[in-house]
């Protein structure tokens, strides 16, 4: 896994880039095998007029899906950083459940109950 960070319209301190690092580290440590390369782009929209304008852009290359790429926007860069850092590991974390459940030749939990309940139909009929 590999994160890139990148500042657009003000400098990158190394605290904030640690942060990042730190955040992204936490919330797709269980996937982290299926994410290639993280890009992390921070920026300051409306510049020094304030606002809602700290804006953090996340970009995660998956192995095997699409890349999953997750947006906000808030007054305060760190709450920014933190809700994009959470989205992105909650659906990281959906993806790959759902790419574990459509595995070719592996079956589900509803197909071994109903195969379970079907042989003891079976044994009943027999008997």
């Amino acid at each position: 896994m590999h994160i890139v960070t990148q500042a657009r319209g003000f400098d990158l301190s190394e605290e904030l880039r640690e942060h990042v690092e730190r955040r992204l580290g936490f919330a797709i440590d269980r996937a982290r095998h299926r994410v290639g390369r993280i890009s992390v782009i921070l920026s300051d929209v409306n510049g020094p007029r304030g606002g809602d304008d700290k804006r953090c852009h996340i970009q995660l290359a998956i192995d095997g899906a699409a890349d999953l790429v997750i947006d906000d926007t808030q007054s305060d860069l760190h709450v920014a950083i933190d809700r994009a850092v959470g989205r992105a590991g909650r659906t990281l974390a959906r993806r790959v459940a759902r790419q574990h459940q459509r595995r070719p030749g592996r079956v589900s939990d509803a197909q071994t109950e109903l195969a379970a309940s079907a042989q003891s139909a079976v044994a009943s009929l027999a008997s």
